[in-house]
């Protein structure tokens, strides 16, 4: 089998953008988008750190695994110190579909129709969880 150099490099990048795992650059890529999308949709009224002056909404940088409403001293809705259950990918994207569908008395206005932002916002915040769990906020 004789195959000229050209035709195994078409073979090679064939094989790489057609893989189903992201490349490094991919991953980089859809961080930048995360925190882009963090900046733009939410850093009006949150942080992530618990260390930064405290906006409209609590700190979300370790939201994701957090018990719902359990940041020290954070003025929540009356629904939101009842809740009990930890927020998670299915619970962000219900949240950030519609605030008031999980929380009669949330007083987040924000809703996020595109399912591709939320998935992007979410996937930012799952990948900040542990960075910020572990400097203790």
């Amino acid at each position: 089998m004789n195959m000229r150099p050209s035709a195994i490099a078409i073979g090679v990048g064939l094989c790489l953008t057609a893989s189903p795992f992201p490349s490094p650059l991919q991953s980089a890529r859809a961080a930048q988008t995360g925190a882009a999308l963090f900046a733009d949709q939410c850093g009006t009224c949150h942080t992530l750190s618990a260390k930064d002056p405290v906006r409209q909404g609590p700190p979300l940088g370790d939201v994701y695994g957090r018990k719902v409403g359990s940041v020290k001293d954070f003025p929540y809705s009356p629904d939101f110190t009842k809740a009990n259950f930890v927020w998670d990918s299915k619970t962000l994207d219900a949240y950030l579909t519609n605030p008031s569908a999980m929380f009669a008395d949330s007083y987040m206005s924000y809703q996020q129709p595109d399912p591709t932002i939320r998935a992007q916002v979410i996937e930012y915040l799952k990948q900040q969880a542990p960075l910020y769990a572990k400097a203790g906020q």
